[in-house]
């Protein structure tokens, strides 16, 4: 029997495992160059990934059935449908935010040996969701669960400093800003000045602002469309942690915060 020149046949026979993978691998592959240029035409397509023509087209023609991709009228070229929006959609509402950051506070505690939160805004406050601790004997109060005032904490700060003015203003309406201990932060303006602050740096600080004793410092996460969704903090005795003078923790604890929201789905631009 003579052997089969078939360019096509590797993806047309039915039921052959071979071909079916070879067929899903190409047609993400196409997915990735919509992805990357924006648009492309069957015979970029079929250059660049080294494949005839006819089985580009033959490609494209599935994608479109299934709306991953559509045809621009005006141009002829392909572009990524809505159907990946569809599925796109479905993913940040199946990832647990606690879940997907427990790695990553670990990791931070373990290497700073002091206490490290992830906090989310609920009803005018910043409640500490999760919890990894420092070695360190000193680090064991649990934060789990608790409900810290926005204004007088690291993350609150960072919480807030993500919000609309409107919004903003409606929260520190309905909580004041009273003070927790002598160096919280109980002047309107002075806050606003600090909240630019965390915008423009990326991170906020409280020292002894909520506690006497303790200081933090904290960052935001991200969700897939850049939204704020929580923050980490890190957080430890005054006399012994100043988060801004300790070798590496601002970047590191920036870091921390990009890879939970890079879990959650979020890219950086």
């Amino acid at each position: 029997m003579a052997a089969n020149t078939d360019p096509e046949s590797d993806i047309d026979a039915e039921g052959g495992q071979h071909g079916g993978v070879q067929s899903v691998d190409r047609a993400l592959a196409v997915l990735e160059i919509l992805a990357r240029d924006g648009h492309a035409g069957v015979s970029e397509i079929a250059e660049e990934m080294h494949i005839h023509k006819s089985t580009a087209s033959r490609l494209l023609g599935s994608l479109v059935s299934r709306e991953m991709v559509y045809q621009n009228s005006e141009r002829g070229k392909y572009q990524l449908g809505f159907g990946i929006l569809r599925l796109a959609s479905s993913i940040p509402g199946r990832l647990s935010l606690v879940r997907e950051a427990r790695p990553v506070l670990e990791s931070l505690a373990e290497q700073y040996k002091e206490t490290v939160n992830l906090a989310v805004l609920r009803s005018n406050y910043a409640v500490n969701v999760d919890q990894a601790m420092g070695p360190s004997t000193l680090a064991t109060y649990d934060w789990v669960g608790s409900l810290t005032p926005l204004h007088a904490t690291s993350s609150g700060k960072v919480l807030l400093a993500a919000l609309s003015a409107d919004e903003r203003e409606q929260i520190l309406k309905e909580t004041g800003l009273p003070a927790r201990t002598p160096r919280t932060f109980t002047n309107r303006g002075k806050l606003e000045k600090q909240l630019l602050d965390v915008s423009r740096q990326g991170y906020g600080v409280a020292r002894e602002e909520f506690e006497i004793g303790l200081n933090s410092m904290a960052v935001p996460v991200y969700n897939h469309v850049g939204m704020v969704i929580g923050a980490v903090s890190i957080s430890g005795p005054a006399f012994r942690f100043d988060p801004e003078k300790t070798p590496g923790l601002v970047e590191a604890l920036k870091q921390a915060g990009l890879q939970i929201s890079a879990n959650m789905g979020y890219t950086r631009r």
